[in-house]
This record gives structure tokens, sequence and C-alpha cells, in this order.
């Protein structure tokens, strides 16, 4: 290993957990708050072009998540493989599985921009458009199917760097990115009076330079991976390793897709207040699990080095250290939007009926929000050892198992207000089974340092 690559494994194996944990928290939550301050400023400016333009970001807004679960396959899957390769010290096959996972990002994008394109009409109707939103959505899907391929590829850099420890790297690409786009949206939505589709346009320029400054970090050397059309492998077994480590975030990220979409169609039959309503309460929802989200994306790396080196104890104390934090943070921040939420609402879109609906919504949203952390570090820590098939229930749970049947029920017994509570109830329902499932897993890791040992079998 060279020398860099040396001090770099020694700092992820050897600095003590929590302080490593907070120090790759912290750009990762600051990437994570920049991110979704964006969405939600995005949500606020096109608030003012109508109800109807605002519905339209929150359809739009279950295909963006479709555009993650592809990035999020490829990046987390590969990802997690690179972080326990540099953990036995194999750089040239992490080199081998970046160079892997981002290409074949790209190309996926590529073929399923394509395919939008071709379909497009029928795409917003899938995705939950009333004929009243349908013009709007169309306008800002547009400039988001031109983006795809870089936005897939701009998540499989940013976790690798992530992985890697180097999450200061990838914060830069994201945080440009996001600058850009909070200050584009007005210059073109209403200076270029480009309306709905300048914001569309904004996010597609933003995203194409966050992918070069992320894509450059690689050029130039600041990772340990290397990446090459050259270094490509598509044989059976690394191709299977990295969309089967991938697959609970493309099922996390592809359910919430779908649930966005469900929700859309079932809020519809109450207007479009209420699909905008929703969408906001969504997007301040997720501003706040960020936060934790942040700290359990500074944990992954942690425990998929240490995992690899056979650092046991490390992992151990890294989860519960990530899971006091998280749940701290998450307290603070819930409770927080909880006591302003009618407000808060107010600022996305000053419509009394919307802010009724999404008053309710948002507080029962910020209670639930406390049940989170435990799931969403047990399913990190699954992923990030390689416990694929653990990590994938998970995943499905709270955004799939539990929420869609919860969805489906109480609109047709409790109408809107069960529109308002389904998502919370998957939250809380999600909770047992997890703290289950992580108590045993933790019985089975060895208690002792074992760097000539083989990691315990990657079953559930």
């Amino acid at each position: 290993m060279k020398k860099n690559e040396v001090s770099q494994f020694d700092r992820m194996t050897q600095t003590p957990v929590a302080s490593l944990v907070v120090r790759l928290s912290i750009p990762t939550i600051i990437s994570m708050l920049v991110t979704n301050i964006y969405n939600l400023v995005d949500t606020a400016f096109v608030g003012l072009l109508g109800t109807s333009a605002s519905g339209a970001v929150g359809v739009v807004f279950g295909f963006m998540a479709i555009i993650q679960a592809v990035g999020f396959l490829f990046g987390q899957g590969s990802g997690s493989l690179i972080a326990r390769e540099l953990g036995k010290k194999d750089v040239q096959e992490a080199s081998v599985t970046a160079s892997t996972g981002f290409f074949c990002a790209m190309g996926v994008g590529i073929v399923s921009a394509a395919i939008c394109f071709w379909r497009l009409d029928p795409l917003i109707r899938l995705l939950g458009s009333t004929e009243t939103i349908a013009p709007y959505a169309k306008a800002y899907i547009s400039y988001i199917l031109a983006a795809a391929p870089f936005m897939t590829s701009s998540f499989v850099l940013n976790n690798i760097l992530r992985y890697e420890g180097k999450a200061s790297l990838g914060m830069i690409g994201l945080l440009t990115g996001a600058i850009l786009n909070m200050a584009g949206d007005p210059l073109f939505m209403f200076v270029f009076h480009m309306g709905i589709a300048g914001a569309g346009l904004s996010t597609a320029l933003s995203q194409i330079v966050s992918f070069l400054i992320l894509l450059s970090m690689f050029l130039r050397g600041k990772t340990s991976a290397r990446m090459s059309l050259r270094a490509v492998s598509l044989s059976p077994t690394l191709m299977g390793e990295i969309l089967a480590t991938g697959l609970p975030s493309l099922l996390r990220q592809g359910l919430n897709s779908l649930t966005t979409i469900l929700l859309n169609e079932c809020a519809g039959v109450y207007g479009d207040e209420a699909i905008a309503a929703m969408s906001i309460v969504s997007r301040i929802g997720f501003f706040v699990f960020s936060v934790a989200l942040g700290v359990g994306q500074g944990f992954q790396p942690v425990s998929g080095f240490n995992y690899g080196a056979g650092k046991y104890d490390r992992v151990r104390k890294a989860f519960w250290f990530t899971f006091a934090l998280a749940e701290g943070l998450m307290a603070v921040a819930a409770a927080a939007v909880y006591l302003s939420s009618g407000s808060l609402i107010g600022i996305f879109r000053n419509d009394p009926a919307v802010i009724g609906i999404g008053t309710r919504a948002l507080r029962l949203h910020c209670g639930a929000l406390l049940f989170l952390p435990i799931c969403m570090v047990t399913e990190m820590l699954y992923q990030s050892t390689g416990h694929k098939l653990g990590a994938a229930f998970l995943s499905s749970l709270r955004s799939g198992i539990i929420f869609i049947p919860a969805l489906l029920l109480l609109a047709r017994f409790r109408g809107l207000a069960g529109i308002q509570e389904a998502q919370p109830l998957a939250y809380v329902l999600a909770f047992l089974p997890a703290l289950w499932l992580v108590l045993r897993f933790l019985r089975r890791l060895p208690t002792e340092p074992a760097r000539s040992q083989a990691p315990p079998g990657a079953g559930i």
C-alpha cells in the first residue's frame, strides 16, 4: 500500500470510534442539510407559482427517488465492498469495484432517461399527476431526465468517497451543486421567466456541475480506489456482490418512490391541496431525518473498514455511539419542527387548506421520527458488513411491507386522516423488528479483535 493509503487505514482502524464517527459525520450532515435546504427552497419558490405547481414538485419527487435508487444500488453496493476491501488492504480490488459501480450506474442512467423521454406522458400519469398538475410536472421532469445519467453516477462517486472515509471531498461537490441550485431557481424561474421549467433547468445544471467536481476527486488521485474503463469487470461474482449489497438501498429508494406515487394517488382524491400538503410534509420530514441519516452515513465507513479488518469490538462500539447520537439529534430537531409545524407549512404554500392538512400530518410525522434511528443505524450496520438479507428486509420494512398496506387500509377507512397517519404508523411498527435484529447481530459478533479471522457468515 502507498504511504497515504497506510495512514488512511490506520486512521480508520485506530482512531477512537466516537471521534471518528463524529469527524466523518460532520461533512455528511452538512451535505444532507444543504441538499435538503435546497429541496425546501425549491419547494418554496415553486409554491409561488400556485398549488398545482407545488403538487408537481411532489409528483416529480417520486421519480427522483427512482434515480436515487439506481445511484444507491451501485453506490452503496460498491462502496460497502470497497470499505471492506480497503480494510483488508486490497487496493487493486477496490479500484475494480469502484470502476464497475460507476460505469454501470452511468449506463443504466442513460438507458433509463431515453426510455422515459420516449414514454413521457404515460410516465407523468403513472407518477400520480392530476389533469391540472400534469403540465407543470412535464415541464419540470424533462430537465431532470436530461441530467439523470449524471445524477445516478454522482451518487456512486459520493458513496465511494464516503465509504473510503473521505466524506469531506464528497461534501465539496454536493455543496457546490446545492448552492448553485438555490441561486439558479429565482434566476431561471423569475428573471428569465421560465416558471417551473426554470426550476428543472436549475436542478439539471447544478447536478452536472456536482458530478464534474466529484469525478475530479478521482481523476486527481485524491482517493485510494482508482477508476478507469479498463478496470471494469462484468464477472458474475462481482456484479452479484455489488447488486446484492446495494439491493437494500434500491429497495428503500424504490419503495420510497412507489409510496410517493401511491400517496399522491390517495391524496389526489382530496384535490391538489392534499397532494401539495403531503409533498411539503415529506420534504420537511426528510430534512429532519437527514440529521440522523448524516450520522449514520458517517458510521458506515467505520463499520465496513473495521469489519473487514476483523476489529469487531470497534464495530460494536461505533454502532451504539451512532445510535445514541442520532436519537439525540433527532429528538431535538423533531421537537423544534413540531412546535412550529403550522408556520413551516405556510412558508411553502400560504393556502389555508394546504396548511390545515399539512400541519396535522407533520406533527404526527415528528412524533414517529423518534422511532426511526434504530431502524436506520441497524440497516446501515447490516449493509456495511455485507449481511445482505437482513439489510434488504429492514429496507423494505418501513417503506413497503408496513407502509403500503397501512396507507391503503387507512385511506379507505379513515380517509384523509388515514393518509396523514400511515407513514408515522409504519415508523413506529418497524421499531421492534429492527431492535430484535440488531441485538441478534451483535450477540453473534465476536468480542475480541480478530485480524486473521474471517468475518462471520452473512446470514440475516
